[in-house]
């Protein structure tokens, strides 16, 4: 398991890295454009996103989300292609603690306090809605794409509708628990303030919930040799 969780360590880290610190970027290069901040954080999101499925996919799954691993190991529990109930607990921390020290990097590259508490209150009951939506759509792009055996396009897939969702949601798809807490320790463009974590995390299990649901209507129970998300990995069996 050492190599698949460094995998998920590093990839969840180098994503938040990505997000922080394009968000950093895009405010000191556009100060007075909220747009176009949002323009530049979610371009470098979606091309730093799909460079690391492509690069570390083949180790871990490139699952760098904790509602993508519980994902994994409900539909795979009953044909034992997902994961364990201790690789997912493996998973989830080393998930965390890579968002979690991918924020305190793009801080200190930036010249910043490694840890600064955002003060960007993300409370409201619609951008709750907006990560329900976002994280759905999430597990609905990726278990499709292992359901229907077209895995070979998911950093396209994946990054293009992470990138899309930046717009069409009102909470600007955070749809990642181990990004969402990363995000709290840094207060800048992408931060989201401490108290606003439970909201959106019960909003981003929800969404995983439904997102799966609606997997399951449109390809039913996965089969013996379903491909394991993000992409197929051999790593951990």
């Amino acid at each position: 398991m050492r190599r698949p969780l460094l995998a998920e360590f590093l990839g969840t880290a180098l994503l938040v890295t990505v997000v922080v610190g394009s968000g950093i970027m895009a405010q000191t290069l556009s100060p007075r454009d909220v747009g176009l901040q949002l323009l530049e954080n979610s371009t470098a999101t979606v091309f730093g996103l799909a460079v690391l499925i492509v690069v570390l996919g083949p180790v871990s799954g490139a699952h760098f989300n904790p509602v993508v691993s519980l994902a994994d190991w409900w539909q795979g529990r009953r044909t034992g292609v997902g994961l364990s109930v201790g690789e997912l607990g493996g998973y989830v921390a080393a998930q965390v603690l890579g968002g979690i020290g991918g924020a305190i990097l793009a801080n200190a590259m930036f010249d910043k306090p490694a840890v600064t508490w955002s003060s960007t209150p993300r409370s409201s009951a619609h951008l709750w809605l907006g990560e329900v939506v976002a994280t759905a759509g999430l597990v609905l792009v990726i278990f499709c794409l292992t359901r229907s055996g077209r895995t070979a396009v998911a950093p396209l897939a994946v990054g293009g509708y992470i990138g899309a969702a930046y717009w069409f949601t009102s909470s600007t798809s955070f749809a990642n628990p181990a990004v969402t807490i990363g995000r709290a320790f840094s207060d800048t463009f992408a931060g989201i303030a401490p108290t606003s974590l439970p909201g959106f995390i019960a909003a981003q299990l929800i969404g995983g919930v439904i997102g799966l649901v609606l997997v399951h209507g449109l390809f039913g129970q996965p089969a013996v040799g379903t491909a394991e998300p993000v992409v197929p990995h051999s790593d951990v069996h």
